[in-house]
Order: C-alpha cells, then sequence, then structure tokens
C-alpha cells in the first residue's frame, strides 16, 4: 500500500518520512525490552454459576441470515474488536439465550489497572477464541473450553487492555510495554514482534489494531509529551510504515475507518477527536469536546473531556462518549456537531450502532444503559445497571449484552430496556461480551481490596476471570 500524500501535515502533527518528529524534538526516550516468549498453561474454572432469575421475557426474534459488510469487515479472513472497521458491536445474526449458565472460566487479569480489560476475538471461522490478560498472557480457547495455547509476552507490567486483530491465521496485539506483537492462531509462536523504539518510544499501545488492504492501523500513547500518533503497519513484517503524532493526551481508543466515509479516527485523553481522510491519511479534521480542567503540557489541551471510548460509525457519522458527560454524534465529513446527549456521569464506554434500526446504545458512568434515535439524537429509553460502565457495550439480533461495575453482565432487551437477565461474576465486568455460534465470552477485572484507600495496600483477592455462558437447558 502507498501513502501519496506524506508531506501534507500540520503544525502539530508530522509524517514519519519528514525527517524529525516533534516527539523526538523533545527528546522522548525510547526504552526497549529483550526477554522473549515462553509457553504457559492455565487450567480452566468453572465455579461460578450464579445467574439471576429471568425478570422479563425479552423479544422473541429471528436472526438475521446474513450480515452486510457495513457491520463486520469486507475480508472473511478478518476478526476484529467490535467485529468490523467501523467499531459497531453489532450482532444482528446472534440471539442471546433467554437463561443462561457458565459453561467455563479460567483467571486472566491480575493487575489493578483501572482501564477496560482486553476483549475476546474469535478467529474468522469462529473455531478459536484469542484472550489477552492484564498479566501479558496471551491465550487461545476452542468454544468448548480447551486451551490451544498460551504464551507470556513482555507486556507484563500493565499487559494487555487492547484486543486483538486476527487476519488470516495471525493475531495482531499492542501491549503496554509499548511492543507491538503479532501471534501464531495454530501454534502461539511469535511471528515478529515491533518494539517500543522502533515506534519512537511508545509508553503503551492500549488500542486495538484495525486492518485493511494490507496494512495495519494502531494508535499508540506516549510520555513527555503526554501525547499519542497514529501508526500504519506492515503485517507481514511489522515495520512502519507511516505516522502522525499531532495527537495529545495519551490516546486509548482504537482507530476507526468508514470505508463509503472515506475517514479513519479516533479520540485521545485531551478531548479531541482525530480524523483522517482514508486511505490517502490526509488529516481531515479535529473536534474538541468541552474540557474545563487544569492545563496540560505547559497548556498544549485541558483535562476534563477525556475520551476514552472507540468511535462507532454509522450512516456517516460518528458516535462517542467524553468525560464531560455527553455523548456526541459527529458528521464524518468535516467533525461538526450534530447532537449532543448529556447524561448525570462520565462517558468511556464503547457504544454500539443496531444499523438497520438507526439505534445507538451506550453507557455512563451515571449507571445506566441509553438507547438513543441515530439520527435525532433522542432517547428512546434508559435502564438502570447498578453500576458505572466503562466497557463496551454489544447488540445482538433482540438483545443488548453490557457488563456494568457492579459485576454482573446484563442482557437487556433492545426495544425497551427491560432486563431479560444478569449473570454475577467475581469482578467489575469491562470487556466487550461477544456472542458467537450460541456461546458469549467476556472478560471482568481482578477483585482487589483497598484499591481506593491509600493509607492501606492494596490486594488481589482473587484474579479477574474469562467467561463463557450457553443456554440453561
Amino acid at each position: 500500500m502507498r501513502f501519496p500524500n506524506r508531506d501534507a501535515v500540520s503544525e502539530r502533527g508530522s509524517d514519519r518520512s519528514a525527517g524529525l518528529s516533534r516527539r523526538r524534538l523533545l527528546g522522548a526516550s525510547a526504552a526497549a525490552t529483550t526477554a522473549g516468549l515462553g509457553g504457559c498453561v492455565e487450567l480452566p474454572r468453572a465455579d461460578v454459576d450464579s445467574v439471576a432469575p429471568v425478570t422479563t421475557t425479552c423479544t422473541d426474534v429471528d436472526p438475521a441470515d446474513s450480515v452486510s459488510e457495513y457491520a463486520t469487515h469486507p475480508d472473511d479472513d478478518v476478526s476484529l474488536f467490535r467485529r468490523g472497521l467501523r467499531r459497531l458491536g453489532y450482532y444482528p445474526d446472534e440471539v442471546v439465550p433467554a437463561s443462561v449458565r457458565v459453561d467455563w472460566s479460567f483467571p486472566i487479569n491480575r493487575v489493578g489497572h483501572t482501564a477496560a480489560k482486553a476483549s475476546p476475538v474469535p478467529t474468522p471461522d469462529g473455531e478459536t477464541i484469542v484472550f489477552a490478560g492484564d498479566d501479558g498472557r496471551v491465550y487461545a480457547r476452542a468454544p468448548t473450553g480447551e486451551q490451544r495455547w498460551s504464551v507470556q509476552t513482555d507486556a507484563t507490567g500493565l499487559g494487555f487492555h487492547g484486543s486483538a486483530a486476527i487476519v488470516d491465521g495471525t493475531a495482531y496485539i499492542g501491549g503496554y510495554d509499548g511492543d507491538l506483537y503479532a501471534l501464531d492462531i495454530e501454534t502461539g509462536n511469535m511471528v515478529w514482534r515491533t518494539r517500543s523504539a522502533d515506534l519512537e518510544g511508545t509508553l503503551a499501545i492500549g488500542s486495538s489494531p484495525a486492518y485493511y488492504d494490507e496494512t495495519l492501523y494502531v494508535i499508540a500513547e506516549y510520555g513527555s509529551p503526554s501525547s499519542g500518533a497514529l501508526w500504519a503497519i506492515d503485517p507481514e513484517t511489522g515495520e512502519p510504515i507511516w505516522s502522525d503524532d499531532r495527537v495529545w493526551g495519551q490516546a486509548h481508543p482504537s482507530p476507526t475507518i468508514d470505508l463509503e466515509a472515506g475517514r479513519i479516527l479516533a479520540g485521545s485523553n485531551d478531548g479531541v477527536v482525530y480524523c483522517w481522510t482514508f486511505p490517502s491519511l490526509e488529516f481531515a479534521w479535529s473536534f474538541q469536546a468541552d474540557a474545563d480542567g487544569e492545563e496540560q503540557e505547559g497548556g498544549q489541551f485541558r483535562a476534563g473531556a477525556e475520551i476514552k471510548g472507540t468511535v462507532a460509525a454509522h450512516d456517516g457519522y460518528g458516535y462517542v462518549g467524553s468525560w464531560d458527560d455527553n455523548f456526541y454524534c459527529l458528521d464524518l465529513e468535516d467533525g461538526s456537531l450534530e447532537w449532543a446527549f448529556e447524561t448525570d456521569g462520565s462517558i468511556m464506554s464503547n457504544p454500539a450502532v443496531d444499523v438497520d434500526a438507526d439505534v445507538v446504545y451506550m453507557g455512563s458512568d451515571d449507571g445506566y444503559v441509553y438507547a438513543i434515535d441515530a439520527k435525532p439524537g433522542e432517547k428512546r429509553w434508559s435502564a438502570d445497571v447498578n453500576g458505572r460502565v466503562i466497557g463496551a457495550l454489544t447488540v445482538t439480533a433482540g438483545t443488548v449484552l453490557v457488563g456494568s461495575y457492579d459485576s454482573y453482565l446484563y442482557a437487556l432487551d433492545k426495544e425497551t430496556g427491560d432486563r431479560c437477565w444478569r449473570v454475577e461474576n467475581r469482578g467489575r465486568v469491562t470487556s466487550a461480551p461477544v456472542p458467537i455460534d450460541g456461546r458469549i465470552y467476556y472478560a471482568e477485572r481482578g477483585v482487589f481490596s483497598n484499591y481506593y484507600d491509600d493509607d492501606r495496600e492494596t490486594r488481589l483477592e482473587e484474579p479477574g476471570h474469562a467467561y463463557c455462558l450457553v443456554e440453561r437447558e
């Protein structure tokens, strides 16, 4: 793939081919790690099976016969976080069971970092599910729970919070060690590893890669200064192809690509959504949410409007929430504000979009899930889930799946918001629930004591687990 307009940069952006970047001029250092990969086996546990009774009869629907490329990926051999390039989290071909039980689980998350945990990603054929833990391990499981392989990477500090992109037998995932890994799906062996030093000294890669037309796209974050960059990577070799480091604040969200609109975009901790043309990668526009906090990085940006969630792109618009308590709808053509929906708390969850009904579903720190008409921005319903929602929502043929800080996974009727069921877990559920072939996969945070107590040592009481739910017979 070629990028014809590599000299088009702004006063805050740089192209990697244009010489020294802003980050290099400011003297950011790069730290390279040296340890290799090793195998590690964990046996599954299935000792959690506490499912509250069904509280309502959810809408009885039939699954769609097929799903358009709009919601999935145009290539059959690609599987991504939020299912497709537009990051919609939309599964109209999946029906959530009316009652469920835990089929299997295994420990995966042991770090107290409050970021949302990595979400499971199935291979395109659904025969292998890739999980990533916050201790730096990556696992491959069969749908029935058998472990195919497990590898320990060098991302041992805060591990993985982004999810894998799976392309033609290879899983690509970025770690909080600042490295980007490529792992063979069959064996877990490392295909290549792009070091932090090769990416101008990344602090971490918390985003989930996107893939299109033989190129990976990933957002990286940096310290000193607090900033980020969009990178294009060769998936065969891991070699960086192009970058733009105009992003301020340490960017966590994953890049979203809308092929029809010709846009690639992502938000950052500076409260800005950045957008480039696609595939030419010329900078197109930026949108600033309502930041009202202290100045950061010498006044380069203000806190208060951090954007943590990944943009969902639908029908020419982008949908994303902010720490300023607002959920925004942006015109992808020019970044203009179409509407804003205000809640009573910060918004850092990843929205889901029913593209057939034109309804957007999102969660807030106010403890509610909202269904919003995509075009006018009007509320259809809200549902109390008894805790903050910081992970990703999923919408299926008749149900919205969402994890809560109250340690339950909820299934809500997508037409009314009524609770169909909820599953009690060990820790707070912050990954995306992923429904495939009658099974629901997700992961939770570890259980900690004294986490917000400065006077006492924080303790891991129990690791967070990955789960597989099946129909209760």
